[in-house]
């Protein structure tokens, strides 16, 4: 069923959908689509940073990933992968590449839901969710192998922040619509679901990184 939203373009150029806003204080939060009341979905930004708000009258759902089962095979991996497993790729992958192990998470995230043998309605495959082609040009053989999915994906999205001087907002655009929409609009295209996916994996990856600061401080407080 379609929902009301709002697109809100920040300061900084940054534009987010999201369902509903709530005024906390001296800053604003924007929960993003599909989020419910006392959830953690939404991004807090100062609310000086909110420069315009746009209606969006019909917001469709997102189009659903389909989990490619098939048949089992001895020794292929399942559909999806244990805490560590998923840790020790995307370490080895970042460290690699020098890129954030948590955004990389929470690419994964976004993408699959963790899902090793996820594919898209366009045809995009495993846990970072690389078309045939572009798995192809990575030189990954099979991107339902979660090592080669996690490498292949980590270097595309190494090519594109350097591509873009380490903007992270247009490296994830890049990622989600392809570089030549970007360069096109010379920023996020204005496609509802690349902004919504960009909102969607800084949103995790502030999650993550504020979940981490929560631990140290528990950990000190001991």
């Amino acid at each position: 069923m379609a929902q009301a939203a709002e697109h809100v373009t920040l300061k900084n150029g940054f534009a987010i959908d999201c369902s509903r806003r709530e005024v906390v204080g001296d800053h604003v939060r924007l929960y993003m689509v599909g989020s419910n009341i006392g959830s953690e979905s939404y991004l807090e930004v100062a609310a000086g940073a909110v420069v315009r708000v746009e209606t969006i009258p019909d917001l469709p759902e997102a189009a659903p990933i389909v989990v490619k089962t098939g048949p089992v095979v001895a020794g292929a991996p399942g559909l999806t992968l244990t805490r560590e497993e998923m840790h020790t790729m995307l370490s080895h992958a970042g460290t690699e590449h020098n890129i954030d192990e948590d955004l990389l998470a929470s690419v994964v995230r976004a993408e699959s839901g963790g899902q090793v043998r996820a594919v898209s309605r366009t045809g995009a495959q495993g846990l970072m969710q690389l078309m045939p082609g572009t798995a192809t040009e990575l030189g990954v053989g099979n991107a339902f192998q979660p090592e080669e999915n996690i490498g292949g994906g980590t270097a595309y999205l190494d090519q594109l922040l350097k591509r873009y001087n380490d903007n992270v907002a247009l490296a994830l655009a890049a990622y989600n619509a392809g570089p030549a929409a970007v360069d096109r609009y010379h920023g996020i295209p204005p496609y509802r679901e690349t902004r919504t996916y960009v909102a969607r994996v800084v949103r995790e990856f502030n999650r993550r990184k504020q979940a981490a600061r929560v631990g140290e401080q528990v950990a000190q407080a001991k």
